[in-house]
């Protein structure tokens, strides 16, 4: 594999690796939880709790690599540039946009019946 050398080629990239619906469905899941728990622990200022934030993450988004998408996660090889994708994903799927990124990155999608 061929190193990626700007944020620019990692986005498309990154959704390629996250093709299937249900490994973005995951990803986006774990994404909110871990807001969650981050929120819940600056609230409460219960930081032991804080290393929860991580593993309720990446928990989510390494299953589906492992069981949906087979293949390895981003976060191995670029993990800044994953964890920011993994916000823009969810920001693009919470404005109804993630459509148009995945067509830019040359992702097939499902036809849905008009």
């Amino acid at each position: 594999m061929r190193t990626i050398d700007s944020y620019a080629e990692f986005w498309p990239y990154y959704l390629r690796e996250h093709a299937r619906p249900a490994t973005r469905a995951w990803h986006y899941a774990g994404t909110v939880i871990a807001i969650m728990v981050l929120v819940a622990v600056i609230v409460t200022g219960n930081w032991l709790w804080l290393p929860l934030v991580l593993v309720s993450g990446y928990f989510f988004a390494w299953m589906s690599h492992g069981f949906i998408e087979r293949n390895k996660p981003a976060t191995f090889t670029y993990p800044l540039w994953s964890l920011a994708s993994d916000f823009k994903m969810l920001f693009h799927f919470l404005t109804g946009t993630m459509g148009r990124e995945l067509e830019k990155a040359g992702v097939d999608q499902p036809r849905t019946a008009e």
